[in-house]
């Protein structure tokens, strides 16, 4: 996930930080920073060039637009046309793409899944080592994210070629790498909640009369449309409903087990546990069952068959929807003035609740930056990511240049006025100067670098702008000082580790590479994927109970008939080899 939706980022080694002075080093002023077009006798502009970026994560297709968009522009002189498949069948574009010979000048990969392997295999992705690409323009990759590097070199380049880099490079450090707020949690409208009477919730089912009051309490969003506990959407789902499987999330289970690809188990993060999601009983059918349930009961949003993730976005903005699996899914919600008036989304847990929280990881996640090999730019292209993976890069593609949202007092990072009004999610209008446009829209629509929860060592402050200590100082909003009042917690991330209820899944490296589908598991597996996720969401909508089993039925042996059984073996199989290697570590 994103996250995705989300937005979303990461970090370097805690020892690489720790050697690193506050002023510009050498890594810095290499040629990825002084990269843009220059100006007066410094050196000749270079010529304006536009690269392809085709990217299995983003949510956006098109030119990146706004500030983003300028910042790139003025310091290297070029512009980012960026492909997303997954608005458009992933599996069919990136085929499209491969056939055609070229994958594009930057392409960042979903996970360490067959995409990424064919890719390499192919011959589709730039070798970083060659000609002194990496040494010449890739100093700050160096020095911020060497573990990353070698990772990748090891398990996937044969131990001489580095094809790409890891995602989310953080420090070497215990505990939840998230900052406030995890990636997915049970948020409620803490308003309404409160409202009709703060009523105790232990199973996720218990969710369900709950909304049903909150949405009585409030039947209409602000523009007078229907309110619905749920608007889902379809456009993120892979192997499974992906809404189906958040649910995992919240008891601790996840479909990747920190190392393959997933398939069609949910792996436990810190147990040596995993479950198909056909088990009766298992985490994916109760959750479609509760789905079901949910819609029964006028629950869920009518359009969720048909609407992407920025129609559901839209709707959370609108104030229509209850209910937010992901923490930064009701950003857009929570606006400055929502907040004042005592109106917002905040944790709401479960007795049973597990969340699946991510431990810190200096080998980066299994989501890749890497090159296209038909690139006519691979030195620009490094100078580029290289760039991204600099405390300077990593803060300006997330909060801009000094001076727009943010500025530096006494060498610490403190908001300004726009960027209190902007953050995290606002389409607060952005000066001209700045690139125009509004600050949602123009936010960095590629993916991240460092884990945001880091340590800036230009700062010494956290990447995160809600860790930032002039952010820590201020007073909070009627919403936070409610909710902390009654959670006895300064955050969603503090109540669920006081409480015990986190189940952290730490980093491993194998030094191999995750085991690939054989081409008629491959066939198989993508043959059932489809089945489970056509009947997953027409159960969801079954008419009945009774319309409900028999499609559940169907769903189980149409998978089964197709080789399910066969895939999932092979799932458990590479599952109980990572189990091994979390017992080494």
């Amino acid at each position: 996930m994103k996250k995705a939706a989300m937005t979303v980022l990461s970090l370097a080694l805690m020892t690489s930080l720790a050697a690193c002075n506050s002023g510009k080093d050498e890594a810095s002023s290499s040629p990825s920073a002084s990269a843009g077009a220059a100006t007066g006798s410094e050196a000749p502009a270079r010529p304006e060039i536009t690269l392809d970026v085709f990217s299995l994560t983003s949510n956006f297709s098109g030119e990146q637009p706004g500030w983003f968009a300028k910042v790139v522009k003025d310091k290297f002189n070029i512009k980012l046309n960026i492909m997303s498949p997954q608005l458009e069948g992933a599996d069919a574009k990136f085929s499209a793409q491969m056939a055609s010979g070229n994958l594009g000048d930057i392409v960042i990969f979903g996970g360490a899944d067959q995409k990424w392997q064919d890719a390499i295999k192919a011959g589709m992705l730039l070798d970083w080592t060659k000609d002194g690409l990496l040494e010449k323009y890739g100093k700050n990759l160096q020095k911020y994210a060497p573990k990353a590097l070698e990772k990748n070199k090891v398990n996937y380049g044969g131990g001489q070629s580095i094809y790409g880099i890891g995602i989310d490079v953080g420090p070497e450090q215990e505990g939840p790498s998230e900052a406030k707020e995890l990636n997915a949690h049970p948020n409620l409208r803490w308003d309404l909640y409160q409202q009709i009477g703060s009523p105790e919730i232990k199973t996720m089912e218990d969710y369900l009369p709950v909304l049903k009051k909150m949405q009585e309490a409030q039947p209409k969003s602000d523009s007078g449309r229907p309110t619905y506990a749920f608007s889902l959407w379809g456009d993120w789902d892979g192997n499974m409903m992906m809404h189906a499987k958040a649910w995992a999330i919240l008891n601790g289970y996840e479909e990747g087990d920190g190392f393959n690809p997933g398939g069609f188990t949910l792996v436990s993060a810190d147990k040596d546990e995993a479950q198909g999601i056909l088990d009766e009983g298992g985490l994916y059918l109760r959750a479609l069952k509760l789905y079901f349930d949910a819609n029964q009961m006028g629950l869920v949003d009518p359009d969720s068959l048909t609407q992407k993730f920025e129609d559901a976005s839209n709707k959370m903005k609108d104030g229509q929807i209850l209910f937010s699996m992901f923490s930064w899914q009701d950003d857009v919600y929570s606006t400055p003035e929502r907040l004042a008036a005592g109106k917002g989304f905040e944790l709401v847990p479960f007795s049973e609740e597990r969340d699946f929280s991510n431990g810190f990881n200096p080998y980066g996640g299994d989501r890749f930056w890497s090159i296209g090999s038909k690139t006519k730019y691979p030195e620009r292209v490094m100078e580029f990511i290289d760039w991204m993976y600099s405390p300077e890069g990593y803060m300006t593609s997330n909060y801009g240049p000094e001076g727009m949202v943010y500025e530096l007092k006494d060498g610490k990072p403190v908001l300004t006025a726009l960027g209190e009004q902007a953050l995290p999610a606002n389409d607060t209008p952005i000066p001209n100067e700045f690139g125009g446009g509004n600050w949602k829209d123009g936010r960095n629509q590629l993916t991240n670098s460092f884990k945001f929860t880091a340590v800036n060592p230009e700062t010494g402050e956290p990447y995160d702008y809600q860790l930032w200590s002039s952010q820590l100082a201020k007073p909070s909003n009627k919403v936070d000082e409610s909710w902390t009042k009654a959670m006895n917690a300064t955050s969603a991330k503090d109540y669920l580790e006081k409480n015990n209820k986190l189940a952290i899944q730490k980093a491993i490296f194998t030094g191999t590479a995750p085991a690939t589908y054989p081409d008629d598991l491959e066939q198989k597996r993508g043959q059932v994927a489809t089945v489970i996720k056509e009947y997953s969401w027409k159960m969801i909508f079954a008419k009945d109970q009774a319309e409900f089993d028999k499609l559940k039925k169907d769903m189980i042996d149409k998978a089964k008939g197709l080789g399910y059984d066969d895939v999932l073996n092979f799932n458990l199989e590479q599952n109980k080899k990572v189990f091994e290697y979390r017992k080494a570590k």
